[in-house]
């Protein structure tokens, strides 16, 4: 089959691998309808996440059909069609019990990361009970997408995590994907403010059809730290969500929070940031990181089918498998391609 696979950093290629079999009874086999590209993989090809191998296949997302199922597989049938969860978990460990998936003992983040992932024709699912969700009746294939990483990423670790409330002033510190997913479901919550900050003034467009109340550009940090503080009355904001994984974002979200104020990290950070913890004992605040657990899905997989959220608002693009480097091309380069995500069909 084809496959796009890690070499090492700044080196993929789409090669022809071995068909994925059943290694565990627990393991189902999975033909790729679509797929997408990360915010992640592109670390990955950038050298953040040095634990990949060479050879191994990229990708954590995307749905399908189940073409074969282990012995041990209850809650899905060949022919089923499928989202694949980022996230492998087995559903009975002691973090799997405590809801906190992407700790499994018998899984976690590991597609596209330790072991063969999603961007290629078929995919071998680990703990396929857990790790796979029924694409409801009517659901479009690209709202199906949207439901394997990026949208409960951004409900889990930037608004939950957040503790994102009614009333709350809220400021998202990158207007990328997961920026866009976690402005989206932040207004399940009926923030009274929501800031979108970024470089880029087409996305900060998009940002404010989506729902923002306000748009900065950060093209001088100062300044658009000034401007938060204009529109909180001094205050800062209750919640701070970094979105875009830099040491430079993570240092514009820690000087914007107002007392009590909740930090959500959601970014990849592949270097150190600086914490200004001498300023910041003071005022009661909150700082969260995580890796999303996907205990969020069901969840907004219900939003979806009751029209409170539309996930496909975000594809820009399309393109055949055949083209996936081009749209790897396109997704790097989003602020001359105005991509936002882009869908990969097979």
């Amino acid at each position: 089959m084809k496959a796009l696979v890690y070499r090492e950093p700044q080196e993929m290629i789409v090669a022809d691998v071995d068909l994925p079999r059943i290694q565990e009874e627990t393991d189902a086999i999975v033909r790729m309808v679509k797929t997408t590209i990360c915010g992640t993989d592109l670390h990955i090809l950038n050298g953040d996440t040095p634990e990949v191998e060479a050879d191994t296949v990229l990708g954590h997302e995307g749905i399908g059909v189940v073409e074969k199922i282990g012995s041990a597989v209850s809650n899905f049938r060949v022919g089923d069609r499928v989202i694949i969860s980022c996230v492998t978990a087995c559903g009975h460990c002691t973090y799997c019990q405590e809801g906190m998936y992407a700790h499994c003992e018998n899984g976690g983040w590991i597609l596209g990361h330790e072991i063969d992932g999603t961007q290629s024709e078929f995919v071998r699912i680990p703990q396929a009970d857990h790790s796979l969700y029924l694409i409801p009746e009517g659901m479009s294939d690209d709202a199906a997408v949207m439901m394997s990483d990026i949208f409960p990423t951004g409900f889990e670790i930037g608004v939950l995590n957040g503790r994102v409330k009614k009333g709350d002033t809220v400021a998202i510190i990158g207007a990328g994907p997961i920026g866009m997913a976690t402005l989206l479901t932040a207004q399940f919550y009926s923030p009274a403010k929501v800031i979108m900050v970024d470089l880029d003034d087409y996305r900060l467009g998009i940002a404010r059809d989506f729902g923002a109340t306000d748009t900065i550009n950060a093209g001088d940090m100062e300044t658009a730290i000034e401007k938060i503080y204009q529109l909180t009355n001094g205050k800062g904001v209750d919640v701070a969500i970094e979105a875009a994984g830099f040491p430079a974002t993570f240092d514009f979200c820690q000087k914007i929070l107002a007392v009590g104020g909740h930090l959500a990290n959601e970014g990849v950070h592949g270097r150190p940031v600086q914490f200004d913890l001498d300023k910041l004992w003071i005022k009661n605040v909150t700082v969260t990181t995580g890796l999303v657990s996907t205990n969020s899905t069901s969840r907004l997989i219900e939003a979806v089918e009751k029209q409170e959220l539309f996930p496909e608002r975000l594809v820009t693009h399309h393109f055949d498998f055949t083209e996936i480097k081009k749209a790897y091309q396109i997704f790097e380069n989003a602020s001359d391609s105005q991509a936002i995500k882009v869908i990969l069909s097979f």
